[in-house]
């Protein structure tokens, strides 16, 4: 059997490239991955997408079980009510692409305006994030109850911000990571940071997963892109996540915000 039809090293190459900016800046690999594929491999928007979802469920789920396992980072309350509204709303997402919008150029043209919009959306939130960031001492925090800012409300502007972010994320693979994290650190802002990396973490997993599998029934899943990029981007992981420490993220956060403009612009013209 050919090699080739089984694995693409280009493919490989794109995965570990991902994967190195992804250790190195913690910026989700959907708004990195899925541009990359659109505009240096020619895909399809929606293969790109369906593709680049399944990617992040299985790429996250090692992430998860680090922070759940060592850390004990996850909140599952929370991650329970951003589901609740992340869940349904990508089901109907997927049912609306399926059955309502029936012909291929109306689904690229919706799917690549809002992937435009939630990359701009992204890099705003990459040049913020650092501000909401600046929060009293980890140990401080932990010891403070998370339900504090909007008292009896929280839990439903939780489950807003999951219905938010399952729309955003079917349509374009994008917002589980960088948006999820900053929402949250708006919603929770007495809570630790590890425990809103871990509990946004937890959630893109049935998140990702469902969206993905919708994608796949639909067609738009390519899997010997998805083993390539796989292949790539777990050890690239790993290397960025070492030099992550060497390289000052006060200049790669602003560089890749400034890409991410420049591509969601580039989707929406």
């Amino acid at each position: 059997m050919d090699l080739e039809g089984i694995i693409n090293f280009g493919y490989i190459a794109s995965g570990l490239l991902v994967g190195i900016l992804v250790g190195l800046t913690g910026v989700g690999g959907g708004s990195l991955m899925t541009p990359l594929l659109v505009f240096l491999f020619n895909f399809a928007p929606k293969t790109a997408i369906g593709t680049d979802l399944l990617f992040a469920a299985l790429t996250k789920t090692g992430g998860v079980l680090v922070h759940h396992s060592k850390h004990r980072s996850v909140e599952w309350k929370i991650m329970g009510w951003l589901a609740l509204g992340s869940l349904p709303s990508a089901c109907v997402v997927i049912y609306a692409l399926s059955h309502w919008v029936s012909k291929s150029e109306e689904v690229t043209k919706l799917m690549t305006t809002t992937l435009g919009i939630t990359l701009i959306l992204t890099s705003i939130s990459l040049l913020f994030r650092n501000k909401l960031s600046k929060r009293p001492s980890e140990v401080a925090l932990q010891r403070k109850t998370h339900h504090e800012r909007f008292g009896r409300w929280q839990n439903l502007l939780t489950v807003l911000t999951g219905i938010f972010l399952g729309i955003l994320v079917t349509l374009t693979s994008v917002g589980a990571g960088a948006l999820g994290t900053v929402v949250l650190l708006f919603l929770y802002p007495r809570l630790a940071t590890v425990r809103i990396v871990g509990t946004d973490l937890a959630h893109a997993i049935p998140l990702t997963a469902l969206a993905g599998g919708g994608h796949w029934l639909m067609g738009n899943v390519d899997f010997t892109l998805l083993g390539s990029l796989l292949i790539g981007s777990l050890p690239g992981i790993y290397v960025g996540s070492y030099f992550s420490a060497k390289i000052p993220e006060k200049y790669l956060r602003p560089l890749l915000a400034v890409i991410l403009l420049i591509v969601g612009s580039k989707f929406i013209a």
